[in-house]
């Protein structure tokens, strides 16, 4: 069978073992696939099932994109110049320990409550991994072809075009992949304390109101369904660099 099928049929299997749990279970603290799935159409003809998706994915857009912009440049540079790396990576691996979630009060302090709050940390908890990634990845340069670039004329900039780029490029993409699924995790955290919308928000919001355990597993479902497709997109994009 192709691998897309065998992904399905497990799927599939997974819903059914779900169900056959929630039903010999005989509790309600768990809702089966069915009230999940009417929670989700409740969710979306309602609206917010959409406004919220738009809201998570715009701050994870947002916060994703200045870590890519920040923390690759700056990685490939300290990567390329050991003593800039040297001295700046002893303060990168102090930071890259500190979880995201204890920046939420300096974070809710300097932004407020809001998408800059989200965004802030999504920033932080992606910058310093990547940054990490494209400092290993220009360090795995082959010299011979830095040295060979150079013997040819090529200038500093052609060189980092031509060889240091393409060299690093397949770490990258993995380093990229890895971080936006911590940046996926990092918004939905933060939308349960920093704001007042998102797929966190609504999770918090479905289990205050009532206990609405249906809506609260809808949310899992979609968080997870969006991951997916996230970081299927990227190993697609991986494939044919």
């Amino acid at each position: 069978m192709r691998p897309w099928v065998i992904s399905v049929l497990a799927v599939a299997v997974a819903i059914l073992v779900w169900d056959l749990a929630v039903r010999l279970s005989g509790h309600a603290l768990i809702p089966g696939p069915f009230a999940v799935l009417q929670a989700l159409g409740e969710l979306l003809e309602s609206g917010r099932l959409g406004r919220y998706m738009v809201a998570s994915l715009f701050r994870v857009t947002w916060g994703f994109s200045l870590a890519v912009v920040v923390g690759i440049p700056l990685g490939l540079t300290l990567g390329w110049f050991r003593r800039g790396g040297a001295t700046v990576g002893p303060i990168i691996q102090f930071l890259r320990p500190i979880s995201p979630l204890a920046w939420i009060p300096l974070a809710i302090l300097w932004f407020g409550v809001g998408d800059s709050s989200a965004v802030f940390l999504i920033f932080i908890a992606t910058v310093l991994p990547l940054v990490l990634t494209a400092m290993q990845a220009a360090r795995g340069v082959n010299h011979v072809h830095v040295t060979a670039a150079r013997n040819f004329g090529l200038s500093n900039f052609a060189i980092v075009r031509r060889v240091l780029l393409p060299s690093a490029l397949p770490e990258l993409l993995g380093g990229i992949r890895i971080a936006l699924g911590i940046a996926w995790l990092v918004v939905v955290a933060a939308e349960m304390i920093a704001v007042n919308s998102g797929l966190g928000f609504l999770i918090v919001d479905a289990r205050n109101a009532g206990d609405r355990y249906d809506l609260v597993v809808a949310g899992m479902v979609t968080i997870g369904c969006i991951g997916l497709a996230l970081d299927t997109m990227l190993r697609r994009v991986a494939r044919r660099t």
